[in-house]
Order: structure tokens, then C-alpha cells, then sequence
């Protein structure tokens, strides 16, 4: 069973750390991003989700969004699965869609990456 819990690193060197996740699957925690809008400092923010218990034999699939509040007026909603191969290594696949505030609905074409 891949256990969400925990500390992880990306392939961009950053990092998210998940508090126990709850008999109900809400999880906290705080993401530590190398990688930021305006190559700023890396700094922790905020994360809250949850995670949906797999049916039988299947692997847990999570959302949860970060609140990027030191350095930026971002806020980011991720969506994956965990799983965990023969040898025991839990991975952590995810898609991300990223908001920017922008200062007209003019200019909302350029707000979501």
C-alpha cells in the first residue's frame, strides 16, 4: 500500500512534506518549491488535499492545492495517483494547473499554465 504521508522530492529539486493523512483521507502539509514565477526565493507554502482510497488492488489517487503566499499571488490545484513498484518504491505521478491573478478579464487568456 503507498503511504502519502511523508517527505517527497520532484526532478526539480523541490520538496512537499504531507502530515498523516486522516482515517477520511484530508491531508495537510507544505510544499518547498526551487521553482518559482519570479525566480524568487524558494519558500514553504501551504497545502491542503485529500486523497480517495483505492478499491481492491488499486492504488490511492489524491488531490490537493498549494497557496503560493510568500512570493507570489499564485495558486496551484494538483491531481495524481501513488503507487509503488516490486522493489518497494512508492512514486507519486501528478498533473498540475497553475492560477495567476491577473488585473482584467482581458487579461484572463494569460492567468492559467
Amino acid at each position: 500500500q503507498c503511504q502519502l504521508s511523508g517527505l517527497w522530492r520532484n526532478e526539480q529539486d523541490s520538496l512537499m512534506e504531507i502530515s498523516t493523512v486522516k482515517d477520511d483521507g484530508d491531508f495537510q502539509g507544505k510544499y518547498l518549491t526551487r521553482v518559482t514565477l519570479a525566480g524568487g526565493c524558494a519558500c514553504a507554502s501551504p497545502l491542503w488535499g485529500a486523497q480517495q482510497q483505492p478499491g481492491e488492488g488499486g492504488w490511492p489517487t489524491f488531490a490537493f492545492t498549494v497557496r503560493w503566499d510568500k512570493f507570489s499571488n499564485a495558486t496551484t490545484a494538483f491531481v495524481g495517483q501513488c503507487f509503488m513498484d516490486t522493489g518497494g518504491k512508492e512514486t507519486l505521478t501528478t498533473m498540475w494547473l497553475l492560477r495567476e491573478a491577473v488585473g482584467s478579464l482581458e487579461e484572463d487568456w494569460k492567468a492559467t499554465r
